[in-house]
């Protein structure tokens, strides 16, 4: 079975505008260009193009999807079968959110009582669930899976008073920051403080505090992309900023 532009597009759900980008960039060219010039799609590329849309859902870049399904080892089973894992997590998180909903309408109707706890399990569980799929692998190497999911435990016994103090705590971690990064001076009073706000906000997950421990995540936040593009996003070079100023904080030298 083979597909114009438009037939591909209305099999697909999405724009012939979209198939015309995924071949600018390389990510799905169509198997031949026939003699009218139209482009034509092969089982192949329709195979790809659903391997394209699945890592779509799950959040990945262009640029990585790219990365992935043109590596000469990208094996498209098991592709599928790690979709399928990635999609059965989501759908867990969902439903201990949707669980989540229909008591708190409960709760409302006067159905049933639920304490501040359960209110945010689902969004708690969330977090959680996020960080390892982001982080885990690189927390559990670097502090032991003992640390980790004693981490996890603290999380899921916040109250709501604890969940939202956190939460606001990370903000101020980041305009703190942001204040001290444009002072240059990672031993300035801005930029202490931002380290002893950072300590704050990490003692909502850790269960032990260590200033070792504390430099050596500063540290990571430069090694790892990930971080160092959280922390980088509105200016370069904050990452690096904020390792120097947890390094005079703790007194850990490189």
């Amino acid at each position: 079975m083979e597909y114009t532009v438009q037939k591909l597009g209305k099999l697909a759900g999405i724009s012939t505008r979209t198939l015309r980008y995924y071949d600018e960039i390389g990510i799905l060219k169509p198997a031949r260009i026939n003699s009218s010039g139209y482009r034509i799609y092969g089982q192949g590329e329709v195979d790809r193009l659903q391997q394209i849309l699945f890592y779509r859902e799950l959040g990945v870049s262009l640029d990585n999807i790219k990365k992935i399904v043109t590596a000469p080892s990208f094996d498209g089973a098991q592709a599928l079968r790690e979709h399928r894992e990635k999609l059965l997590e989501k759908r867990a998180q969902l439903n201990l959110l949707i669980a989540n909903v229909e008591k708190t309408i409960a709760l409302t109707e006067g159905r049933i009582d639920m304490s501040d706890q359960e209110k945010f399990e689902g969004f708690k569980q969330k977090m959680i669930d996020d960080n390892e799929k982001k982080y885990g692998a690189e927390a559990r190497r670097k502090y032991g899976n003992d640390a980790v999911e004693k981490s996890n435990a603290k999380v899921k016994n916040m109250t709501q008073q604890q969940y939202q103090e956190v939460t606001a705590l990370e903000q101020q971690v980041r305009e703190t920051l942001a204040q001290a990064f444009a002072t240059g001076d990672p031993a300035g009073e801005l930029a202490q403080k931002a380290a002893d706000l950072h300590k704050q906000w990490l003692t909502y997950y850790w269960s032990e505090y260590s200033k070792e421990a504390h430099a050596g995540l500063a540290q990571m936040y430069v090694d790892d992309e990930r971080f160092k593009a959280y922390y980088d996003k509105d200016q370069p070079g904050t990452a690096e900023f904020l390792r120097d100023a947890i390094r005079i904080y703790t007194g850990i030298k490189p």
